[in-house]
Formats: C-alpha cells, structure tokens, sequence
C-alpha cells in the first residue's frame, strides 16, 4: 500500500493508494463498510477515488483512520473476506486476530448451506467446539446468546447424517417458557411445541432444502421434540442436541444422559445466565457439568461475548447485563457481610 502523507500543524492529509484486494469488496456496495469508517471518524473527510484513499483533518484522527483502514485490507487479504459486521468490530475496538479465525484450509468447512455457502467455525471457541465433538461422545457447549452454540451443533448432526455416520438426529429442548403446561396452549400437540423448538427449526431451514427436510420429518430420520418425550427412550446411532438445557432440573439432565445408547453422539447446549426456572428451581445443568467434568469421552467448551456473531450491539447487551449482574452480586454480598458482622456483635 503506497502512503503519501502531507503535514502542516495539527492538520494532516494521508492518501492511500489499494493494491492486491478487490476495492468493491473493501469498500462494500454503495460503500457500506467505507461509510462505517466515516461514521467512525466524523472529525476527518475520508474520500475515495479508483484505487486511493483520502483522509484529512486532525492528525490524531487521520492516523487512527489510517491503522483501522489497514487493519481492514490485511483482513480481507488473509480471509478473503470482509463482511459489515467485521468492520463493525474492528472499529469497536476488537481484537479480530485473538477471536476470529480466517476462512483456510485449516478452518475447514463443517457443511454448505443450501445456497452453497461454507459453515465454518467463526472463533476459536467455535473450532474448539468443533474439535471436541470429533473426539468426544458427549459435549457440553456453553456461553451467551449469539455464540453460534445450537447453529454449530446443528451443522455437527447434518454432516454426521450425511456422512452417514449415524442414522438419525434428534433435536430436543425443555418447553420450559409454557412452564411445560402445553395442554393450557390452543392447537394439537406440534402447533403447541414449535414455538418452542423454532431456533432449531430455523438452522435446519439453512442447511436442508425444504422437501428434504419435510421428508426427514416425516421418516422420523431427524426428529424434533420437547425434553418430556425422551422419557422412557434409548436414544442409539443417533447425533442428539439438547438446546437449552439451562432450563433442565437435575432429574431432567439424568433422565436425559442416561437415555443415550452405545453409537448415539451428543451436544448439550446452554447459557447460564439466561435460567427460565422458577426461582426456587436450580439449574441441573451446572450441576451435570461438575459432577461430569474429568469423565473420558465428555468435553466441555465455554463460548463467551467475543464469540457473538449476530449485531454488534448484542455484545454491548451482554457487557452491560453481566456488569449490572456483577454489581448486584457485590451489593449482595456486601450486605450478607454486614448482616453476619452485625449477627456477630449481637451475639457477643
């Protein structure tokens, strides 16, 4: 990248000229991502012409523009890509290099989505969830919302399908938001759970063409079910996917791990923080990870907020929900503290 620079005082004007990447494709269509840069750096004048690249105003400002803008095409000439979301990231202060994992032939693809493009795994974690299925019958994968948690797993089981490394997949969920009282619910028995199991719906819908996928169904090939109607079962040569399990009793993670058959492969996904139980219920699905946590041929992979890949705010939510979460937990103790010193005083 050649850099013409020219200074008088604090004001500063740096023309870049673009070699070895696509302009169009750093730029965006209708300069998407060149216009989240803008928008980052409102103090400058960022212009484009062909190949080169202006920026003038402030110098502080103008130097700051320069390191994102060539933080932007060292991504898009070691991924080959360069979506609005990354941008978004990269100009949140992100460090894409410690989390994000560029599309190669090490990053290999988990499956293709029905439009023909490449699943892979987006973070490190997400390798690492990868990798723990391929050498481990049972995987507990944790983290918040966004991670890509149930999508990875889902991507596992329709490759192992394919592959025909097992027979069926079973997807399953505790319906835990009707209080599993789906008889109160109008319509028959699937109109009242789907709601519930959209999420896996919905991942499905990307890697299966319809009538395929309605095919499955109706063969029972993949199955889709709440908790409550694996009761009773033994789930063999099959890859199960508990979503969700966060909102599981005790009793429910035991019921469910001790229906999985010889062949079966499982992934049980959850979020901690995100517990739909009545209060007074514990989760069973923290409890299942301790007391299973050094078992041969169990794993466990915690995603975290740099493995969010939807909008970028939803990390921001999940920032300022865990520091409201920490600040409470402080004042908690802080006052159980007091009460006992003051219990403490009392008695002498």
């Amino acid at each position: 990248m050649l850099i013409i620079k020219t200074t008088e005082g604090l004001l500063s004007e740096i023309i870049l000229t673009i070699d070895g990447v696509d302009p169009l494709e750093l730029f965006g269509e209708n300069n998407a991502k060149l216009n989240l840069l803008r928008k980052a750096y409102p103090e400058i004048t960022i212009t484009s012409r062909g190949t080169n690249l202006k920026l003038a105003g402030e110098k502080k400002y103008t130097q700051e523009a320069k390191a994102k803008f060539e933080m932007m095409v060292k991504l898009l000439k070691e991924q080959h890509a360069l979506s609005v979301q990354t941008v978004e990231d990269l100009l949140m202060g992100e460090n894409l290099w410690e989390t994000r994992l560029p599309e190669s032939d090490n990053n290999r693809t988990i499956l293709h989505t029905r439009d023909g493009k490449p699943i892979r795994a987006k973070t490190k974690n997400q390798r690492r969830l990868v990798e723990a299925t391929e050498t481990n019958d049972i995987v507990f994968a944790v983290g918040p919302a966004g991670t890509g948690k149930t999508y990875t797993a889902v991507a596992l089981a329709v490759r192992a399908l394919k592959n025909r490394k097992v027979k069926k997949i079973i997807l399953t969920r505790p319906a835990v938001e009707a209080g599993e009282s789906l008889g109160f619910l109008p319509g028959d028995l699937k109109e009242k759970i789907d709601p519930y199991l959209r999420p896996l719906y919905d991942a499905l819908d990307d890697m299966i063409a319809p009538d395929k996928l309605a095919q499955f169904m109706a063969n029972r090939i993949i199955e889709i079910a709440p908790l409550a109607f694996m009761r009773g079962r033994t789930l063999d040569n099959a890859f199960i996917i508990l979503d969700e399990a966060q909102n599981c009793s005790t009793l429910q993670i035991k019921m469910f791990l001790t229906r999985l058959g010889p062949t079966a492969q499982c992934v049980i996904t959850g979020d901690l923080s995100q517990i739909d139980l009545p209060y007074n219920q514990k989760s069973g699905l923290y409890r299942a990870m301790q007391i299973l946590r050094h078992v041969d041929g169990i794993a466990e992979v915690e995603l975290n907020v740099e493995d969010v890949v939807r909008h970028r705010l939803v990390k921001e939510i999940i920032n300022a929900y865990e520091k409201s979460d920490k600040a409470l937990r402080e004042k908690a103790e802080k006052a159980e503290k007091s009460a006992r010193k003051a219990r403490g005083e009392e008695e002498e």
